[in-house]
């Protein structure tokens, strides 16, 4: 895609400015690193905080009484109980158990505020539209930019600009005003830091991305360190380590059903693919995505074969890098359910030469959400 065709952030122009390497992502001009380097950039995070621009994911208001039980119609998760400025991970799925794509839901007191990945926002858009916009009113926010703040010292450098962002929880979000500035935020991310995603009007979007880059704590960190901080703290990206041929069991995400949509739970079913979750909930799955450590330090990237003792295929790696953390190979993969345990050993098939590899919990680095 030739950068006269790509989408730009509101952002964009600051990037341009900060000295960013720009790259293609999900249609858009975006920022993969600043001159400081991916690596420093993760580092930085995981000890300071970091700034990211996360513009390019899709926002949306569902605004009508009957919203929450509507969108709980297309997702297996428990939106009718999520209380006021509660958040809740959830999942699109097809008819036959497949992931569509995954999403965050935060309840507020006149709507439900949506946010999905921005490869998918237009057929997420289209679907929401198509299923329940008979229901509630699904009203896309292309007016909206969205900034994450992440890292331990997050909330020191938010709360310069109003103290009371300090009092939100993980998961939880409000409306704040931060020096000036309007704002919904939740106390979440994909760095398995604390942290903040903050949606602002594109118009002031500048503006407050220059107030946080003036606080000593924050440096703006690109697309290269978001994936590095996701994989190590164990989270899944949309397209590589869950897609439509895998299940939410499979995945290894079943602590996002609630108990309450489950078979024999006041709500079970009512979902695309509920019959195909259900049995896999009763009876496992053939295979399961599992975290993967290397003994050597040879990094094992996506698309590496995984193979056990005899070199009979058992699996194949969807995210891989030397973890800037854990000082570590790490990786999420899918394995056959016979060799996903905990401390099963498989070799990564790399270059034609065979590394090991040990089936690990994750994240492979502590999370550091703040739950007070």
């Amino acid at each position: 895609m030739s950068a006269e065709i790509l989408l730009k952030t509101p952002l964009h122009a600051l990037h341009l400015e900060l000295g960013a390497k720009m790259v293609p992502f999900a249609g858009y001009d975006m920022p993969v690193q600043y001159p400081a380097g991916v690596m420093a950039e993760h580092k930085h995070t995981r000890a300071a905080a970091g700034l990211f621009d996360v513009s390019h994911m899709g926002q949306v208001r569902l605004v009508g009484d009957a919203a929450a039980a509507a969108l709980e119609t297309m997702v297996p998760v428990d939106v009718i109980d999520l209380g006021v400025f509660k958040q809740r991970y959830a999942l699109f799925l097809d008819d036959k158990g497949g992931i569509l794509d995954d999403l965050m839901i935060c309840r507020r007191p006149d709507d439900l505020f949506v946010v999905v990945n921005a490869g998918c926002k237009d057929q997420d858009i289209a679907l929401m539209q198509s299923r329940i916009g008979d229901k509630c009113t699904v009203q896309p926010l292309p007016e909206r930019a969205l900034l994450a703040l992440q890292g331990p010292q997050a909330v020191t450098a938010l709360a310069r600009l109003n103290p009371e962002v300090a009092k939100l929880t993980f998961m939880t979000g409000g409306f704040f005003n931060l020096d000036g500035i309007d704002v919904f935020l939740t106390r979440s991310g994909y760095t398995g830091e604390d942290g903040y995603e903050i949606s602002v009007h594109a118009d002031q979007s500048i503006e407050l991305a220059r107030k946080l880059l003036a606080q000593p704590e924050v440096k703006p960190i690109g697309l290269g360190a978001r994936d590095s901080l996701r994989l190590e703290a164990g989270l899944c990206l949309y397209g590589h380590d869950i897609d439509t041929g895998t299940t939410p069991v499979e995945a290894s995400l079943t602590w996002a059903i609630q108990k309450v949509r489950r078979a024999g739970g006041a709500r079970a079913g009512g979902y695309p693919g509920a019959a195909v979750v259900d049995q896999q909930l009763a009876e496992g799955a053939a295979k399961k995505r599992v975290g993967l450590v290397g003994s050597e330090r040879m990094p094992v990237r996506e698309g590496a074969k995984l193979v056990d003792e005899n070199g009979t295929e058992l699996g194949v790696v969807t995210s891989g890098t030397l973890g800037p953390t854990v000082n570590k190979p790490v990786a999420l993969a899918y394995l056959a359910k016979s060799h996903a345990a905990v401390g099963t050993q498989v070799w990564a098939v790399v270059r034609d030469k065979r590394t090991p590899m040990t089936v690990s919990s994750t994240p492979f680095t502590p999370n550091g959400y703040f739950r007070g």
